[in-house]
Formats: C-alpha cells, sequence, structure tokens
C-alpha cells in the first residue's frame, strides 16, 4: 500500500496495491500493522458503517465533537464520490484546510480522517455504497456540522447546485466561523 500525505496533518489518501488477472483482482483493504507503520496513527476501529446514495447526494460536512471525535477510514465499495475532509481543530497548524479526492471502486483509494475534521461526499455515479470504519462510537448530542456551500472553503462538489441532493437537516448547518470556535 501506498500512503499520501494530504494538506491536512493527519490526513491521507491511501492507495493498495491491487493483484489482478483473468479471474479478478484481490488487495488488502486494511493492515493494521502497515497502516500504523506508514501512518503513525493507532487508531482502534470499533464502529462501520455504509451508505448508499444515489447520484448528486452529498452528505455532510459532519463531525463529531470532544470526546466522540471520530477518525474515519473510508473508502467507495461501488461507484465514485468526491471525498472531503475539512480541519475543524482550532489548535492544528492546518485548522481550516480543505481536501478533497475522487474515491472509487475502480481506483479503490481510501482517505483516512483523523479525529478533529469535519466529513461530507458526493455521489458522482449513478449510485455509490460508500463504506467508513470509525474509531469512536457515534453520539446523536456531539454531532456537528459546516454547511456544504460555506464560502469560507469554496468547495468544488463537482456537480452543479441544482443537481445536489441535501437532506433538510444538512441544508441549514452554520458556517464555519459559527460552527467552530475560532
Amino acid at each position: 500500500m501506498e500512503i499520501h500525505k494530504t494538506e491536512i496533518e493527519g490526513c491521507f489518501i491511501i492507495e493498495p496495491k491491487i493483484f489482478e488477472d483473468k479471474r479478478g483482482y484481490f488487495f488488502e483493504s486494511y493492515n493494521q500493522e502497515k497502516f500504523e507503520l506508514l501512518t503513525n496513527a493507532k487508531p482502534f476501529f470499533v464502529q462501520d458503517n455504509e451508505s448508499m446514495s444515489t447520484k448528486g447526494v452529498l452528505r455532510g460536512l459532519h463531525f463529531q465533537k470532544g470526546e466522540h471525535a471520530q477518525a474515519k477510514l473510508v473508502r467507495v465499495l461501488d461507484g465514485e464520490v468526491l471525498d472531503v475532509a475539512v480541519d475543524v481543530r482550532p489548535g492544528s497548524k492546518t485548522f481550516g484546510k480543505v481536501v478533497s479526492t475522487l474515491l472509487s471502486s475502480n481506483n479503490k483509494k481510501q482517505m483516512f480522517i483523523p479525529r478533529g475534521c469535519a466529513h461530507g461526499f458526493v455521489t458522482l455515479s449513478d449510485t455509490a455504497k460508500f463504506s467508513y470504519k470509525c474509531d469512536n462510537f457515534y453520539n446523536a448530542e456531539s454531532e456537528g456540522g459546516i454547511i456544504y456551500n460555506d464560502p469560507t472553503f469554496k468547495i468544488n462538489w463537482v456537480l452543479d447546485e441544482e443537481e445536489l441532493i441535501i437532506s433538510e437537516k444538512d441544508k441549514y448547518l452554520p458556517v464555519f466561523k459559527e460552527a467552530v470556535p475560532h
């Protein structure tokens, strides 16, 4: 596996080594020993989640606050998404930085998002199955979020605004300056 650093401290893009032949393919999607050696991160994953979305569905930008913060290892099992992370750790030297990458069932890339980062994605294919491992349990009272079109970040979600399908809850998330203490 290859690990690529991003503009956000502790956030990595992971490219697996894929073995393909006429029968199909094989790859190691996660190896804790290699992951820790290459990233210096030591997550202990306790919860796996999976979602299915249709084209244009935008989920995010979400995070868990305080003791319930979650690191995530995300990947696409089927389809294609634009995956986005935002550093919302006030003391971080990369506070406010944004990273986006294309994750798909074809490229098999993954993104590791450290605790203290907001996360979101938009589905670019007709449908997408999205999987993520979390190192902490979800806690509803600790939910936080930032509106997807916050002018601070100018995130290019690839699709036109009228193509986006956003939950009522996500449409009314606060802007960065209101959601995260500066």
